[in-house]
Order: C-alpha cells, then structure tokens, then sequence
C-alpha cells in the first residue's frame, strides 16, 4: 500500500511540476564551434557561440566556457549588430581602475573567474535587442605538458542547452610524428561514440565531435540543458634517442628533450605524512590507501623511508631500508595504522626527511622527498619564512623537495614556494572520492628517474628560459624555448649533458636537428617561448624577494601585455555596448582561495550585485560566549561568536535576541554540498542554475544502497540503481509549490519559487540529523575569532519561505561569511 501512495504521489507532483517550470526559448543558441588547432604541443583553441534573442523585448544573453587551467586567454570578442566589441589586456592596477570607475557610476563590474581541479571558468553577459544576433569568441593558449607517457588537450563542453549546430574539431600537426592517438571523457561515451571521427595520418590527426541535438541529451552527463562534460584528446609524438626535436622561426627556438629506453636510476625517497588532527576522517584514509599503493610499486634497488608527524615527529626506520618484500610488508602494515592527532611540525619533518637523504645517499642514485600535508605549521617552528630558509639550508640543492597540499585549508603559496626553491614543485590534492588516485598519480610522475643534473646547453642562444634541471623522468618532457642569437643557425649548437646511472653522457646532433616550423604560422615559436617565458617567470617571482622579486614580476607584466595574455599579473577588460556593465577578467593563482564575483583587489563590491547566494542571519549564540558587534566605516566585527547556520543557497540565520543580516555572493552554475551524513550514508548536493533566478535547477538525495530521490526542473524520480521504486523509510509529500521529503531524523522541504515566469528549487533543512557528525552548507558550524572584513550596503532576497521577502543585508565575501573557501563546499558531481 506505501508503494502505491508513493507512486501516486510522484506522479501528481511529476505534473504539477511540469506546469511550473521555466521556459528555456527565450533565447537560443544555434551554433557552438569548439576549434582547437595543435603544433609542436602548443595548443590554440577558439570558442565561438552565436545566439539569438527569440523574445519581443531585449534580453541579457550569457557566455559562460570552462578552459584549461594551464591556458592564458588571448583574446575575446562580441559581434553584434556589425559591431566588434573586443577585451583589452592591462595592468591589473589599470583594470582595477576601469573596474573602480564603474562601480562609481553604478555599474556592476565585476571579476569574472574561478578555479577548480583542472579548469577555470571564463564568464560574461551582454543585453541583446529583441530578434537580434550575439556571437561571442574566446581565444586561449597553452602550452601541453607529457606526463606518464602522453600530452591531454582537455576540452570541455557545456552550452547550456542543446544546440543544432555543435561541433568540435581538433587538427593536430606533429613533425616527429604521431605514435598514437586516442579519444576519452566523461562525453567519449557508448551513447556519443557514433558522433566521434578519428582520423591518424603520420604526422597529423583529426579529432571531430559533432553530437546531434538529441545525443545531447541523452549521454551520461546530458540533460535538458544539454552537454555538461569534457573531451579528452591524448596522444604523444614519435621520439629518438639523442637530442629531440628543435623547431625554429623568425629568430626563436622551441626543444623538446625527452630521449627514451634509457636505464631507470634506482630512487632513494622519503615520505613525509602528515597525521595532525586536522587529517581526521577522509583525508588519513585516502592517505593510508595511497601509501600501501605506492609502495607495491617501489622496485627492488629503491631505497625508501617513512616518517610520520604530527607535534613530534615518528619513524618507521631510522634509515633507509631497501624496497625488499620483508620491507614492505613491514612498511605497509605502519601504514595501515597510521593514526590522525596533535598538532603540524612541518618544520622537523622536512628536515629529519632531509637528513635520512643526506646520511644514507648512495652513489648512482636519485633522491626525492615527498611532503603531504593539510594545514599550517601549528608547532615547533611556526615562522614561514624560517621554514624555508631551513629547509633551503638542508637540502642545499641536492635533490628535488615535492609538496602536496590536501585540500583548500592549506597554505599552499608556502608550499609552492618551499617546493620551487628546491626545484620541486607543489601539488594540490583535491578531497574527492579519488584522492589517493591522484596520490598515487603524482608519485607516478616521479616513480621512475632516468637522468639527473640535467643541463641544456645552446651555443649562440640567448634570452633562454629555464635550462638546469635536478632530475627528468620517465614519461616527462623537458621544454626550453629561446631566440638564436642574429639568427645565425651556422652558429647555434644545442646540446644536452646530464648524469646517467654515475656516469656523464652528452646528448648532441648536427644542425640538421634544428627544422624550420613548416606549416606553423610565423610568429607561433615566439609565442610558446613568450608563454614558457611567463610561466617561469611567476614561478621565480614567488620564490625570490627584494629587487629581484620586483624584477621578474616586471618581466612577466611586460611580455603579458606584449602577448595578450591574461595572467595572475593582467586582468582582461571586456568591452561592451555604451551604457553596459564593464567586467574584468582576471588569471587567478593555484595558491589564492578559489573565489568568484570579486574584484581584483581587496574593496568592497558594488551595491548593485547579482543576488546569486546571499544573505545570512546569526541563528544561535553558543555558551563560547555572546557576539559582539560594531558597524564603524562599512566593517563588521565580530569576535568569540559559534555560529550554526540554516542555509538554502541564499544563506539564512536568525539570531535569538536580534537579527543582522550578511550576505555574500556565488556565481556560476555549481554543485554544492548541502548535506552529508557519512555515517548514515546520507548525502543532499544541489546544482545552481546561473541561467535561472539563483535558485537550483537540481537537488539530489542520496541514501545507502545506491538509492537516491532526484528533484529536477522536469520532476522527481525516486530510484534504486536503475529502477524506479520507493525506498523504504523515505517519505514524500507533495503540497502547493512544496515538496517535503523525510527520511529518519531529518526534514528536507524543497520550495518552488517563480521569478519573471521562471522557476526554480530551493532548500530548507527543516529538521536536522539528531548526530553532530554532518556537514555541508545546510549545517555549517565554526567559530568566529576577532574576524575583521569589509562589508558594503546590500539587500536580497530570503527564499527559504514561500513568500520571500527582500531584506537588507551586509554584503562580503564568501570566504569571509563562511570562514572558510566556498570551494569547500563543492562536490564533483551531484
């Protein structure tokens, strides 16, 4: 009888849905060309979409791409109405300037960026005329890195609706040779295969992706709004083993250096893992995982240590031990029980890692030290700067020192730092489900060492980029750009020298090694050697100081002017039709906290902002003490206040003895983490619609056992794997613009909110979990210590109640609302 009433329930609220939900016809888009042109590597991508105004009056049309992480735009443009409306690179104080100016007039500027795994998100708008055309075009460049064995142009496609005419097309030119070529992605599934063409030619290939308007609907990661997933092109290039392939044009240079069936250099590498408090849960789980896995790999002649820290500092041995198969069973039985607590010496672990190196070093090897961490140096010594300083002193450039930083908390400028000043690199490893895959990954990367102490030499060379490498390994590539000096190619002799297993070997060839580009277009090596150039450069920025910090920022905003690039140095004014907002694009770095919707530099925003997620309301002082609270000059202080909040997007709490409102901004359309119940396997994540009202286009609710409730803009589905059922202990009701849905201790009202003739979801946890283990932004606690941030007038709109009213609010940022990234709050798929 339940599953019946069920059924019926479903059924009605499927209808009543239906009649409610928003029109998508208003405007369209009719063409979406994703064009990707790669030479030597370098990679040129151009996005073009063309959309129309359908409606009788004039309509705010959105362009909204994800590009590459690595990858610097170099160029937008807007065609309307035989118009060219084109984004200018500047200083990012000039861009600040612009932005400042239009926030003055009453415009709403704003920095349209953000940051995830592996892609940022390029974001803008324009008012186009009733029946009148858009067409947005983006240009960004990127230099392709080869890690295990392969280069991955990473394309993502997300139009946000299905679109007739959709095409993707990727030409590939290679000199050297294509060895292979393959096709994955979330969207090289069984329902697309048919749309894929792949075409291998020697030194060329052809990759097109042309889904029809129905495919784009029906694929793993489609919907109603269309694709929303990547294509992964992977391929590599045919090698030799001598001295690579050099590419030169109109007086510069391109080489890239990565001879194979060299003999493996047996490894000697210490592990640092960080047990502090702060890895409780997930975090020390993924890590135990990921040790026991990198372990199996080590090969026989390694040599390896373990140590753990927290406060104090634990070894498994006090030496190295050879990688036999007593001693790693040994090893991963310590893994195993490797326990979180205590507080963070980051300071004493690196450097005991860095003496177990120094002590035990074995001729004819190669030795790295790896350091995972989540947190802050919390004990011992605690001044950053000392820290590397000690560890500079240590390691005395001896070997690589690679940092891992696990999750959004960590300080991960002082890791990338510590990192690059002992030619290492850093690492962010992100908190999804595959954490210690991509533990495991980046060990890979550095698994095998096959030269060491490499030095790229270029008789009648000059303005090079960076030619002293501690190590390169198997399945890597070493790439170094520069110009020929008067463009004398009689006189320009490359050569490589590096250690090989104890003993020195050269890697040279005559100047026929050294190929004019062919088909590239004149000014294409130039600007691979301008983009390397500018990446190294910001690398060397971080890590010096004094005249010579100022030296190399000024080096890299020169050649990002120069080039168009938009880099954590410029920021891109987007130009649009007199009287529009202005909005500025900006490069923001790995190290800051992924933000979006806020200005290049620390001012408030604009009062006239776009209510996407705003407003909270303090709900319960706990008995840390009262809250105290003063307005002086648009600041907010607030000091010894735990605060729990009841949120829905827009994030509302409510004080016991008197209301203030804050309120905060998140663009884009993103997933979120509402609620998660880990122990009970109970997880609530929401999709914000950036096309609606800032309400959410979906919320799924998922139980054990593979059984989930789905509210859509379509409906409600209640599944269990792949059939439609009722899940026992779950109960949905269905009353006017409400859905109501309990399941054991916990009340979860889904409201239905119209706005302009379209609809939306939204949230209410009305009663939470009776456990204190949940998390997610339905249930956030923390606790205020002496928070100083600037705040700006606002007001917003409370839609966790049918009839929402519009308050006043004090704007801020997300980061400074929540006390922590917003980006904590993200989930990789609902």
């Amino acid at each position: 009888m339940e599953r019946t009433v069920v059924q019926i329930t479903l059924t009605g609220l499927l209808l009543a849905l239906a009649s409610t939900l928003p029109n998508k016809n208003d405007w369209d888009i009719y063409s979406f060309h994703i064009n990707s042109t790669v030479t030597s590597r370098y990679a040129t991508t151009v996005i073009t979409s063309r959309v129309v105004n359908r409606m009788n009056e004039s309509k705010e049309i959105e362009f909204h791409v994800r590009i590459p992480k690595n990858a610097f735009i170099s160029k937008f443009r807007m065609f309307i109405d035989g118009q060219v409306y084109e984004g200018v690179v500047k200083a990012k104080e000039q861009a600040q300037q612009q932005y400042s100016e239009a926030v003055s007039r009453g415009e709403s500027a704003g920095l349209v960026s953000s940051v995830g795994r592996t892609l940022e998100e390029f974001k803008t708008s324009v008012t186009v005329a009733a029946h009148k055309k858009v067409t947005f075009e983006l240009t960004y460049e990127e230099l392709m890195k080869r890690t295990h064995g392969k280069y991955e142009l990473q394309i993502h496609a997300r139009p946000m609706q299905p679109v007739r005419d959709f095409k993707v097309d990727v030409y590939i030119h290679e000199e050297a040779g294509i060895s292979f070529i393959d096709v994955k992605g979330g969207l090289s599934t069984k329902a697309l295969a048919n749309a894929i063409t792949k075409t291998h030619a020697d030194k060329q290939a052809w990759v097109y992706f042309y889904p029809t308007a129905d495919q784009q609907k029906m694929c793993d990661s489609c919907g109603d709004q269309g694709m929303n997933g990547d294509l992964v092109i992977v391929y590599d290039v045919s090698r030799d083993n001598g001295l690579g392939e050099i590419k030169k044009s109109a007086g510069y240079f391109v080489h890239h250096f990565a001879p194979s069936n060299l003999p493996r250099i047996p490894k000697n590498v210490v592990f640092l893992i960080d047990q502090s408090g702060s890895m409780h849960g997930k975090k020390i789980q993924q890590t135990r995982t990921a040790l026991i896995h990198i372990l199996n790999d080590l090969a026989e002649d390694d040599h390896f240590g373990l140590i753990t820290f927290d406060g104090n500092i634990f070894h498994w041995k006090q030496e190295l031990v050879q990688a036999n198969s007593k001693n790693l069973e040994n090893a991963k039985n310590f893994a195993r029980n490797i326990q979180d607590r205590g507080s963070t010496d980051i300071n004493q672990a690196v450097l005991q890692g860095a003496n177990m190196l120094n002590v035990h070093h074995r001729e004819g090897s190669a030795s790295i030290l790896i350091l995972l961490t989540d947190g802050d140096p919390t004990s011992g010594e605690t001044n950053l700067e000392k820290i590397q300083s000690n560890v500079r002193q240590a390691i005395a450039g001896k070997f690589p020192l690679y940092c891992l930083g696990f999750g959004f908390d960590v300080n991960f400028e002082f890791l990338e730092k510590m990192s690059l000043q002992n030619n290492g690199v850093a690492r962010r490893i992100y908190e999804d489900s595959d954490a210690d895959l991509q533990l495991k990954g980046f060990y890979e990367e550095v698994a095998t060492p096959l030269l060491t102490d490499v030095t790229m030499v270029y008789v009648g060379g000059t303005n090079l980029t960076q030619t002293n490498f501690s190590q390169y390994y198997n399945g890597s590539e070493i790439v170094v750009a520069g110009q020929i000096t008067d463009n004398d190619i009689e006189t320009f002799i490359p050569q490589a020298v590096a250690i090989s297993n104890n003993r020195r070997v050269t890697f040279s060839n005559t100047n026929d090694a050294v190929k004019s580009t062919g088909r590239m277009s004149h000014d294409h090596v130039q600007r691979v050697w301008a983009y390397l150039t500018v990446k190294q450069l910001l690398d060397k920025e971080l890590k010096l100081s004094g005249p010579e910090k100022e030296t190399a920022k000024n080096e890299a905003l020169e050649l990002s002017l120069k080039y168009s690039f938009v880099t954590p140095l410029t920021s891109m004014v987007v130009t649009k039709p007199l009287g529009e907002s202005i909005d500025v694009l900006h490069k923001p770095k790995e190290g800051e906290t992924p933000q979006r919707g806020q200005p290049p530099v620390d001012q408030p925003k604009s009062q006239k902002t776009t209510p996407l997620a705003k407003f909270l309301h303090f709900t319960q002082l706990m008995e840390l003490g009262s809250v105290h609270r003063h307005f002086v000059n648009d600041t907010f202080f607030c000091s010894f206040a735990s605060i729990h909040w009841i949120v829905a997007e827009v994030f509302l709490l409510k004080a016991e003895n008197q209301t203030i409102p804050l309120c905060f901004d998140v663009s884009g359309a993103v997933l979120l983490k509402l609620l998660h119940h880990s122990s009970r396997e109970l997880f609530v994540n929401g999709e914000l619609d950036s096309v609606a009202n800032g309400g959410f286009s979906r919320i799924v609710i998922h139980f054990k056992t593979d059984q989930h409730v789905e509210i859509g803009t379509m409906g409600v589905t209640v599944r269990d794997g792949q059939t439609v059922t009722h899940h026992t202990g779950v109960t949905v009701i269905i009353r006017n613009k409400e859905i109501d849905i309990a399941a054991g201790d916990m009340r979860l009202v889904i409201l239905v909110h119209e706005k302009n003739g379209e609809k939306f979801l939204w949230p209410v946890l009305r009663q939470h979990p009776s456990t204190n283990n949940t998390e997610g932004l339905l249930d956030v606690s923390f606790i205020f210590f002496f928070l100083c941030v600037c705040v700006c007038s606002d007001s917003t709109v409370d839609y966790t109640v049918a009839s929402p009213p519009t308050m006043n609010c004090w704007l801020m940022s997300a980061e400074s609302a929540l006390q922590r990234p917003l980006d904590d709050f993200y989930v990789a798929q609902l």
